[in-house]
This record gives structure tokens, C-alpha cells and sequence, in this order.
């Protein structure tokens, strides 16, 4: 792996959204999710990366 953010690709970017994931780090595993989406040029499988990480925001529920 290199330690610069331009030389990553939306591998890199789909392995540390499964990391976040089993950290239960949702919200960022959301976000690297979407870098790699973003880095994949075929559109059914940027809908399918986004599909695996759903935005954990959208779905949340407000408790007092």
C-alpha cells in the first residue's frame, strides 16, 4: 500500500470500507465506500459498492 491518497485505488479505498465495517465505524466505511465508487469506472459496480455501504446517516433514529 502507498502513503499517498493519489497513488490509492478504489480497491484500496473498498478494503478500508470493509476495515471501518468491521470496526464499526459505519459512517466511514460510507465514506470510503463512496471514493471507491467514485474511482470505478463501470456504473453497475459503483451502484453495487454503494448499495454495500448505505449512507448510516439516512437511516438513523433520533432517541432521547
Amino acid at each position: 500500500m502507498t502513503f499517498d491518497p493519489a497513488g490509492l485505488t478504489a480497491s484500496d479505498y473498498l478494503d478500508g470500507a470493509r476495515e471501518m465495517t468491521a470496526a464499526e465505524r459505519p459512517y466511514l466505511a460510507y465514506l470510503l465506500a463512496e471514493e471507491a465508487a467514485r474511482r470505478t469506472a463501470d456504473p453497475a459496480t459503483a451502484a453495487a459498492i454503494r448499495a454495500s455501504f448505505p449512507d448510516p446517516t439516512a437511516t438513523r433514529e433520533e432517541t432521547d
